[in-house]
């Protein structure tokens, strides 16, 4: 009666490729490493702060959020690794306590695939004697138990991209002439922007030209904000 009663919970999809996460991490590290140190270094510069001023406060910007970026990936992705060794615990015990209720299950996905009744059914038969556990785990939760996601990886990838990300704006207004600090550092914002907007375009099979102008669009909104509250905020010192 317990099998005839057993009610799927899990939701029946592929997911997410997991041996991507850690790029995925590695392009939202890198955006936000290339707006957030530009923003700043953008803010002080505005000022009228000198250029050691500008490089502490930039080299303190990549190092604070290098690590907090790594902190809430790791937290991030431990969680949903969690969450992915709580479902292949709660498969092998509904697999040891109620099979025919599963092999119905893994029957009804494979026929909701386009299999026939009968080719769903020897499917299932076969999987099953070859590895249960990971037949259910794929084809329902389409997750690999040899392959969950690594919340090492994705913090270093996120750490080592903000770094990487951060670079380019701030060696940009450390090079560049006084009066033109802020032309410099939205050029070499906007270009970055650009270069981690169409990989998460291609990543994500969007529009790369949409992907693109949000980053973009968004990046100069935010340099324009705190470049005229560095300005008004100098101006205030100053006064």
């Amino acid at each position: 009666m317990i099998e005839t009663t057993h009610i799927i919970e899990e939701p029946h999809n592929s997911g997410l490729n997991n041996k991507l996460n850690w790029l995925r991490a590695g392009v939202l590290g890198a955006n936000d490493g290339i707006v957030s140190t530009a923003g700043l270094v953008m803010g002080v510069a505005a000022t009228g702060a000198s250029t050691s001023v500008i490089a502490t406060a930039g080299f303190a910007a990549v190092v604070s959020g290098a690590v907090s970026m790594a902190l809430g990936e790791y937290v991030s992705v431990s969680t949903q690794r969690d969450t992915e060794k709580a479902l292949i615990d709660k498969e092998r015990w509904e697999l040891a306590t109620m099979p025919a209720a599963e092999h119905k299950e893994l029957v009804e996905i494979l026929r909701s695939k386009g299999l026939s009744k009968h080719t769903a059914e020897m499917a299932a038969l076969e999987l099953a004697e070859h590895d249960a556990l990971g037949a259910h785990l794929d084809i329902e939760l389409g997750l690999d138990r040899e392959e969950l996601t690594n919340p090492w990886i994705a913090a270093g990838s996120s750490a080592f991209s903000f770094v990487l990300g951060a670079v380019l704006p701030l060696i940009a207004v450390l090079i560049a002439p006084v009066d033109w600090r802020a032309a410099v550092t939205l050029i070499a914002t906007v270009i970055a922007l650009t270069v981690t907007g169409s990989v998460s375009a291609f990543l994500a099979g969007g529009e790369q030209g949409r992907s693109v102008a949000r980053l973009v669009f968004g990046g100069a909104l935010a340099l324009a904000i705190t470049y005229v509250i560095g300005v008004v905020f100098g101006v205030a010192v100053g006064g």
